[in-house]
């Protein structure tokens, strides 16, 4: 029998161990370390000492456990039976089939977000971490202002739509007083609606996603399920 394609006796993990389970799941996920502390509440710092095997207590397992989802927050603290190399390749390719990588660039101007707005039909917008108050009523107020927007962008005129551009521009301006910074990605999808029928044809469109990211810590990558709900 291979060991290694085989689960071992339950135990706590050791600090190395960690680290290498929390550089396996952040990759497997396409997080940087900066956005693995944005979602986990560590600092960087402290992600980079567990990736290393250098530190990892019990308050830190239970943020790592918290930001991978692990339905028990203690599961890091507690003994359990480690998963073999099969079973985390299994995991991974199940991660891989069930999610799409998206490449992530910055929207630097009013004018570019408003082409980006124009040429899509819906929208994917949220943060990529929990938005403190102030910083999450200025985001959503941009996503409605944008929403609006594409709804009737045919029936601006050029005149118009120049201060649409400012209007983008000083949401966006604001957001990044907050320490806020957005970038975006496309995708091409089949949509289909209402009930399932035998000789009915998706509808390809193309959705905007729009993230909210710490500013000075945005990844180039998200990963997003295949299968999605859209913002229209």
């Amino acid at each position: 029998m291979n060991p290694t394609n085989s689960p071992t006796s339950p135990r706590v993990l050791t600090v190395p161990e960690v680290g290498a389970f929390t550089r396996l799941v952040r990759e497997s996920r396409k997080w940087s370390q900066e956005q693995l502390a944005a979602i986990s509440g560590l600092s960087v710092r402290t992600v980079q000492r567990v990736e290393r095997g250098e530190s990892a207590n019990f308050d830190t397992r239970r943020a790592l456990a918290r930001a991978f989802e692990l339905q028990d927050l203690d599961a890091l603290n507690k003994p359990f039976s480690i998963p073999s190399e099969a079973e985390l390749k299994a995991a991974k390719e199940a991660f891989d089939r069930d999610n799409v990588t998206l490449a992530l660039a910055p929207i630097s101007t009013g004018r570019q977000f408003a082409k980006l707005v124009e040429g899509c039909e819906m929208d994917v917008s949220e943060p990529a971490f929990e938005l403190p108050r102030e910083a999450a009523e200025a985001f959503a107020a941009l996503v409605d202002y944008f929403r609006d927007y594409r709804d009737c962008s045919e029936l601006y005129s050029e005149t118009q739509k120049l201060e649409v551009h400012e209007d983008l521009e000083r949401h966006m301006d604001e957001l990044r007083s907050l320490g806020i910074s957005l970038r975006y990605a496309e995708r091409k999808l089949r949509m289909k609606f209402g009930p399932p029928a035998p000789d009915a044809k998706p509808m390809e469109v193309t959705a905007l996603y729009v993230v909210a990211f710490q500013l000075g810590k945005e990844p180039d990558h998200i990963a997003t399920p295949k299968a999605t709900r859209i913002g229209w």
